[in-house]
Formats: C-alpha cells, sequence, structure tokens
C-alpha cells in the first residue's frame, strides 16, 4: 500500500506546534499561580495540574491531526487509464497596427485577446496553438494541451512583435496548414481567424479553399467598423501619442467584410461572424460550433489515483477537541466550587 501527502506543504504548519505547546506551557503556570492551589490543598492542586496538562496534550493532538488532515493524506493507489479526446483549434489573431483601432474598447487587438482568454476557459480538452500574423506569420505556441503556457503566449502579443506589416492573410493560412496541423489527418480541425481583414494581395480565399481540402474548418470572427474608417493610434520615438499616416496623410482602416465572409465559406462548415463594434462571447461560439462535434483521441495515459482519508484525521481531531472542552468544563466548575 502507497502512502503519500497531496497537499505536503501543509505540513510546514508543524513548526508552529512548538510556539503553540511554550504557549500552553506559560498559560498553565500563570493560572496555577493565580489560583495558589498548592498552597491550600496540594492533592487539588495535583488533581488539577493533571486535568490541565490532560487538556494540554488533547488540544496538541487535535490541532496536529488537523495538520496532516489539510495535507490530504491518501493511500489506496489505484491505477485508472484515462483517454483524452479533442479537436485541434488554431487561434490566429492579426496582430498588425490596423488592430489599434480604438472602435471597440480599448481597441480591436487588446479585444481580441480577451475573447480569446475568455474561450480557452471552456476548453473541452481539446489542443489549441496561437499564431500572430501581420505581413507575415509566426507560431506563438505549437498544438498543445498546456493551456497555462498558451495563456503566456497571448498576454504577449502586440503590434511590436517581429513580423511585417500589413495584413497578409493568404500565406499565413498556407504556413498554419504546413507547419501547424499534421496533414495525415483531414478532421478534427478548426481555425479561428480574428482579424479586421483588409487583404486583397496574398489570395486569401484561394489560401482558405487549400485549407478546407485538408478538411480544416474556418470560423473567421470580423473586428472593427464596416462603415466608416477608423484612425490608428501608434506612440512615436518621443513618446507622444498620434496617428499613424502614410505619405503625408492619415490612415484609416475598416472591417473589410466581404472578403473574410469569402474565407470563411471557402472551408467545409466554415462561419464568419461579424462583431464589427459589437461584443462577442467567443467562448459561447466555441461551444456551439466546436465542442459538439466528432473529436479524436489525443491521448491515452494511466494516472495513479489515491483515496483521500483526511475525514479520519479529522474526525478524531474533533472527538479530541470535545473531550477537551469537557474537561476544561469540568475542572472550571470544580474550581468555582473551591
Amino acid at each position: 500500500m502507497t502512502f503519500q501527502f497531496l497537499d505536503p506543504h501543509a505540513l510546514l504548519l508543524f513548526w508552529g506546534l512548538p510556539l503553540l505547546a511554550a504557549l500552553l506551557v506559560v498559560h498553565g503556570q500563570r493560572r496555577a499561580r493565580k489560583l495558589r492551589l498548592f498552597n491550600q490543598d496540594s492533592d487539588a492542586g495535583l488533581l488539577w495540574l493533571l486535568v490541565t496538562l490532560a487538556r494540554h496534550t488533547l488540544l496538541f493532538v487535535a490541532l496536529a491531526l488537523i495538520i496532516i488532515a489539510l495535507a490530504r493524506p491518501a493511500w489506496q493507489q489505484k491505477p485508472t487509464k484515462v483517454k483524452r479526446e479533442g479537436r485541434d483549434v488554431v487561434f490566429m489573431l492579426d496582430v498588425s497596427r490596423s488592430m489599434l483601432a480604438e472602435d471597440l474598447s480599448p481597441n480591436r487587438l487588446e479585444r481580441a485577446k480577451l475573447a480569446i482568454m475568455d474561450c480557452v476557459e471552456r476548453l473541452q480538452g481539446d489542443r489549441v496553438s496561437l499564431v500572430a500574423f501581420a505581413g507575415s506569420a509566426k507560431v506563438r505556441c505549437p498544438l498543445t494541451m498546456d493551456y497555462g503556457f498558451f495563456r503566456q503566449m497571448l498576454e504577449r502579443l502586440s503590434t511590436d512583435m517581429e513580423v511585417k506589416g500589413g495584413t497578409n492573410i493568404g500565406d499565413s493560412l498556407r504556413l498554419v496548414q504546413q507547419e501547424v496541423f499534421d496533414n495525415q489527418v483531414k478532421a478534427y480541425k478548426d481555425i479561428i481567424l480574428i482579424t479586421d481583414g483588409e487583404d486583397h494581395e496574398s489570395f486569401p480565399v484561394n489560401a482558405a479553399e487549400a485549407v478546407g481540402d485538408e478538411g480544416i474548418r474556418l470560423i473567421v470572427i470580423g473586428l472593427g467598423d464596416e462603415r466608416q474608417g477608423q484612425p490608428i493610434p501608434i506612440i512615436d520615438e518621443q513618446g507622444r501619442r498620434r496617428n499613424l499616416t502614410y505619405e503625408g496623410k492619415e490612415v484609416a482602416t475598416k472591417l473589410d467584410a466581404a472578403t473574410l465572409a469569402k474565407i470563411a465559406l471557402a472551408t467545409p462548415g466554415g462561419r464568419y461572424l461579424p462583431v464589427n463594434t459589437g461584443a462577442i462571447d467567443l467562448g459561447q461560439v466555441y461551444l456551439d460550433l466546436i465542442a459538439g462535434d466528432a473529436k479524436r483521441q489525443l491521448a491515452e495515459e494511466t494516472i495513479e489515483n489515491f483515496d483521500e482519508k483526511f475525514q479520519y484525521f479529522l474526525g478524531v481531531a474533533l472527538l479530541l477537541l470535545i473531550v477537551e472542552m469537557l474537561l476544561l468544563t469540568t475542572q472550571n466548575k470544580g474550581m468555582a466550587r473551591k
């Protein structure tokens, strides 16, 4: 039989027990001097001392048992086989400067990152990957079930990353197809593309069709004002805030909904969701469109389950505390009669 503590850090509380023992001894000595039992009745004094010692011992042992319970003792180890099933989900996030437009608060990029964070909270065993793109693309997180690492990579995304300027959706889709997904399996794959569009040079629709031929579904989230162009705020070299300009003219960006819709519909089951300047619950989108779809077995592993027994230690500790309280009540009544 294997025994272990599932939360061994709680055992550090044992360092406080010697201090407690010292406090109990000092308290007992002060009570004895105050009552002056030894000067009145040696037998009563000895009895009072024995009862006090018994009470303090019960209290000390009870607290020790509580600490052991907090450390979650467990035994009766049982091997259990667990099958992990899920889909492969790639989040493609536009980090071009146009994503700094503030038609969504605080801006398009930060709103997209918050939406992805919400989605990750609701994942149900899927592997996830993160690809940042602008004029070029870079895999920031390969397919993984380590959601903590994924969140760290997502938090670090900004428009200052080492990628070319512009918005190159087509070549970015081709990179995902070639470097992220396993091309031997033509199913169980999704790309969630979050962008404001504005790409006409990399043939994004053709790239989407090629992605669809590999059994990959595209869910495209369009961010930004579709009707009116928005300025792109930046911080210049002097640390001043100004709007981005090109050849002396202020650059304006707006959502290219038509192109994004074509990209999504070029894949089997693809969906285009025009958020525009509104709100989106990407976690609910995941639950509605991805979570219920067919999954493949990602891994099978054997885990060791331990049967926790902390309740036994808590039960004995409670019983000892009740006995200590009864002794204290009896001792106080005896002192009152004296």
